[in-house]
């Protein structure tokens, strides 16, 4: 860097040179003077470092319970708008039907035909079990089926009228539910024996 030569330009000389690197050497001292600023270094003792430590761990700790404990609260209170408004959806959809029984009863007062009530229940009943069906309700068939404790409750045994009875049931008394695959009414039965 020192010695390269330019065009149309002289030689260096060896004073040139000692001059020149005494300049240098000079920079490198000032650079390094400047970079080195002696700071107060102050050395904790075991005892204070132990309990900065502490006071970090502890101050860890207490966000992360808050955290906890605000997460847990968050949740509780979800937990109750949910339940408070499950059934929300299921009522609504209930409400026509309840307009239908609604409009049966009016016009049972007025009524002489018997045909035509039953007619009206009959598509009162199916609009509500269409509903239902579509809420996820299922209907059990339990007639002439094998007893099975896990979805039946048996109120009585009497004997079997025929052999291929035995341990059937033989009769529905009220009839079982199960919402989205998952038994929420057991039907009531009598078993053959």
């Amino acid at each position: 860097m020192f010695n390269k030569k330019k065009k149309n330009e002289e030689p260096m000389t060896d004073e040139d040179l000692a001059a020149q690197e005494a300049m240098n050497q000079e920079t490198n001292e000032n650079n390094v003077e400047e970079n080195i600023a002696p700071e107060p270094v102050i050395e904790l003792s075991v005892e204070e470092k132990l309990q900065q430590e502490n006071g970090v761990l502890n101050d860890k700790y207490l966000r992360l319970f808050a955290e906890f404990d605000n997460y847990k609260r968050r949740t509780q209170k979800e937990r109750i708008e949910l339940l408070q408004t499950a059934g929300k959806d299921v009522v609504v959809s209930l409400l026509p039907v309840l307009d239908d029984f609604d409009r049966a009863l009016k016009a049972t007062e007025t009524a002489t035909e018997v045909t035509a009530i039953r007619e009206g229940i009959m598509l009162v009943q199916n609009k509500l079990k269409s509903i239902l069906t579509q809420k996820g309700l299922k209907e059990m068939e339990s007639l002439h089926a094998t007893f099975d404790t896990d979805i039946h409750e048996a109120i009585t045994k009497i004997p079997a009228p025929t052999d291929d009875l035995k341990g059937k049931v033989v009769d529905e008394l009220e009839k079982g539910y199960t919402l989205n695959d998952k038994v929420i009414r057991f039907a009531k039965v009598v078993v053959g024996a």
